[in-house]
């Protein structure tokens, strides 16, 4: 079904540029919308899990707050708050620079590594449900595509 169709529109989108936009956001809201369901089960927003993650892949070290928020899928302003709240559930553990005590490191607990694990299979089979009718070549061309807007949309900024 055409995005036109899907949301009812009645005009033409003003632009190719509009419609791709908007396009990208409304399956973007499709795909979360699957994992949601899962991460409402283990009491997790989209962002808290998305900073579990990234705390999972950094290692028993851990990452200083600035890195964490800049490796986030979605930018969260308020990453503190958002770090206290997994902090209090025993998710994640923080703790001051020993060379520069400016520094806030945040780093995965045992019990936050658990919780992901718990959440990786269910969440890996919505995935594939969602995609498994796109050919795996169509997959390979839409990342292209995507990381070339994102490129372009760096370069503006600079």
């Amino acid at each position: 079904m055409k995005l036109k169709d899907e949301i009812k529109q009645k005009k033409p989108f003003p632009t190719v540029q509009e419609e791709a936009i908007l396009s990208v956001l409304r399956t973007a809201d499709q795909l979360t919308a699957a994992n949601t369901e899962v991460l409402r089960g283990a009491n997790l927003s989209h962002s808290q899990y998305n900073v579990l993650r990234i705390l999972r892949g950094a290692g028993a070290e851990g990452l200083p707050c600035g890195e964490i928020s800049e490796r986030m899928i979605r930018r969260d302003p308020d990453l503190t708050r958002l770090l206290d709240r997994l902090e209090t559930r025993g998710l994640v553990s923080r703790a001051r620079g020993v060379a520069d005590r400016r520094v806030v490191r945040a780093s995965i607990t045992e019990e936050g590594l658990a919780l992901l694990a718990s959440l990786d299979a269910p969440l890996q089979a919505g995935i594939q449900s969602l995609l498994a009718h796109v050919a795996h070549e169509r997959l390979v061309t839409l990342i292209e595509i995507l990381e070339e807007i994102r490129v372009s949309d760096r370069d503006d900024r600079d």
